[in-house]
């Protein structure tokens, strides 16, 4: 499994002269917690940052900011961390705790945008894979005890529990 088959691929993107309120808008509507935020003319669209409803809460809330007037392109840095789509589990991590961020853009082949992939998308798709290994080791106990016979009941016997005096 790679981070192509896990990542999310409609991505929601604003331009960078949005409002947060906007933002705020589409990610209600689309139920997500980040937009990617663009900036360029149609055909010539480039990414520069991704802002998430902790983004918003933290730095524009928290400060007071107007959410109708202030462009969400004031509270993105610019750098954005991105992985191919054959990029595995493990690099995505290991991407993901070297830039300290929650979310990658995953890269076609050809460097397009493929989609985006979040802690949570990793989250449950880990969870999938240790649910998988919980079951098939249910079943390899099941099959285990389907082929051998029962023992014969041993009785336990008496033990006798030994006590230290306390010093």
């Amino acid at each position: 499994m790679n981070i192509g088959d896990i990542c999310t691929r409609e991505v929601v993107m604003a331009d960078r002269g949005s409002s947060l309120q906007q933002a705020a808008a589409l990610m209600r509507e689309h139920h997500v917690g980040s937009v990617l935020v663009v900036a360029g003319s149609p055909g010539a669209t480039q990414a520069v940052g991704i802002l998430t409803d902790r983004d918003m809460v933290v730095d524009a809330v928290a400060r007071g900011l107007d959410v109708a007037q202030t462009e969400i392109g004031r509270l993105t840095d610019g750098k954005l961390a991105c992985v191919p789509a054959t990029t595995s589990i493990d690099d995505a991590v290991a991407t993901m705790k070297e830039q300290g961020v929650r979310r990658l853009l995953v890269a076609s082949d050809s460097g397009e945008l493929y989609g985006i992939v979040s802690l949570d998308d990793l989250l449950g798709a880990l969870a999938h894979e240790v649910s998988d290994l919980a079951y098939a080791m249910r079943r390899g106990i099941e099959r285990e005890s389907g082929r051998r016979p029962p023992l014969p009941r041993v009785e336990p016997q008496a033990i006798r529990i030994l006590q230290y005096p306390s010093a």
